[in-house]
């Protein structure tokens, strides 16, 4: 038993150990890198806006909505983008395992971003962005960087 609990703990500190919270210029950053910052004609403020009302710029976010959760720092669904083995019907779109959005490597969490911005909803797909950052002046979002 004390073998379980100790393999337990183990295992928690090495999932905590891949979580990251990023700061807004390490995402500015990573943003402008990747191509993110002006994808389809968005601003990288807007990203970080984005990510900062999604997840608190936080990789082991996870949002249970019901019949499907939300996952990492953009909170990618996955009843449409991503394979957690639970949402039933779910799509995939971005032909990627939710539990690969938790860790703090964020490049496929980008590139499956910018697959949602070109469905049809766009960016406004993000229930976040439409509510605190569509419309509104996000200096404060790259100021400092």
């Amino acid at each position: 038993m004390k073998v379980f609990i100790c393999l337990g703990f183990l295992l928690c500190l090495y999932l905590s150990a891949e979580a990251k919270v990023y700061t807004k210029c390490e995402l500015l950053r990573i943003f402008k890198e990747t191509g993110l910052a002006g994808y389809d004609g968005h601003s990288a403020a807007n990203w970080i806006c984005l990510a900062y009302y999604e997840s608190r710029y936080n990789t082991a976010a996870v949002n249970n909505n019901g019949p499907s959760r939300d996952y990492g720092i953009f909170q990618i669904n996955s009843k449409w983008w991503c394979q957690d083995g639970k949402t039933a019907g779910a799509v995939d779109a971005c032909h990627i395992s939710c539990q690969s959005l938790l860790d703090d490597n964020i490049y496929n969490d980008i590139e499956c971003a910018k697959r949602v911005v070109r469905d049809p909803n766009g960016i406004s797909a993000w229930v976040a962005w439409r509510n605190h950052c569509k419309g509104k002046n996000l200096n404060e979002f790259i100021s400092g960087c």
